[in-house]
């Protein structure tokens, strides 16, 4: 595991952040906890499950003691890009968090290359709201997100915003976008 924004993979996903995520406003409170610093990038360059779950759980303690943090987002810059795979690893760190005690303080969000929505055709532009440029399971502090929501005017409306915001952009200028997050600088 390495803690270092600086890495290929964790500056690849701060563009998509900055560009796609808050640039299209598909996250409301993302532009507050980037703007303060708030965001913890981690690459975790394994493919392995079991090393992944263990930096997760690294990842809780360190919320756990580190109340300046307010999100973490685990960057899989090795491995899972089958889109199969890594709905596997997200659905046992869910257990997993579960299991170590931290449901209702933490909830997991995921991002993923590849993603599609169950249900939606495949060339759906709204795949880009969840879409990264690397493997991200992104860890929330329920508490602060709670706090977020009631902030919001309209929270319910976020998803078909997010769509609607999709579908005029369209499936290739985001693609080209999404691609250019990797591009050198």
């Amino acid at each position: 595991m390495t803690y270092s924004p600086e890495t290929p993979a964790c500056l690849h996903v701060q563009r998509w952040l900055d560009d796609m995520v808050i640039g299209h406003n598909f996250c409301p409170f993302a532009r507050f906890v980037r703007d303060q610093q708030r965001i913890r990038f981690v690459d975790i360059a394994s493919s392995d499950m079991a090393r992944v779950l263990e930096a997760l759980h690294d990842e809780f303690l360190h919320l756990d003691t580190t109340s300046h943090t307010s999100t973490t987002l685990m960057v899989l810059s090795d491995g899972w890009q089958q889109f199969d795979d890594y709905l596997m690893l997200v659905d046992v760190a869910q257990q997993s968090l579960n299991h170590w005690g931290y449901e209702g303080e933490y909830q997991l969000a995921s991002f993923h290359p590849y993603y599609l929505f169950a249900g939606e055709a495949e060339n759906a532009p709204s795949h880009f709201t969840n879409r990264a440029p690397h493997p991200v399971i992104h860890i929330i502090r329920e508490a602060e997100m709670e706090q977020a929501l009631a902030h919001h005017p309209d929270p319910e409306s976020i998803p078909q915003t997010n769509i609607d915001t999709t579908e005029t952009l369209g499936e290739a200028a985001l693609r080209a976008q999404l691609r250019a997050c990797k591009a050198p600088r």
